[in-house]
């Protein structure tokens, strides 16, 4: 996840699915159907300086365990996101190595 900002002077982030978005990307309020996009986007934008941590709390009514919580969620996803993602590319590697021209 990381922050930008455009030419508008607007910072940007990058969600956990590869999402680019800015604070109006997230939701309204704690009302929502609590999906795993939806999580990694309020992580995201707090990781990224959009929406500080209180106001992340108070805006969606949750604890700091809840949060800490959403965060494990998001990073452990990302990293078998990343795991996966080398393993298809050492497989790719490996098969084209083994080819010989003829």
């Amino acid at each position: 996840m990381s922050d930008r900002i455009d030419s508008t002077g607007m910072s940007y982030w990058s969600g956990g699915a590869g999402d680019d978005g800015t604070g109006g990307d997230l939701p309204e309020h704690n009302e929502v159907r609590w999906v795993r996009r939806r999580k990694a986007q309020v992580v995201a934008a707090v990781r990224g300086g959009i929406l500080s941590l209180n106001d992340a709390l108070g805006r969606y009514s949750l604890s700091l365990e809840e949060f800490i919580e959403w965060e494990r969620e998001v990073g452990h996803e990302l990293q078998e996101r990343r795991r996966t993602g080398r393993l298809r590319e050492l497989t790719k590697s490996r098969h084209g190595a083994g080819r010989r021209a003829n």
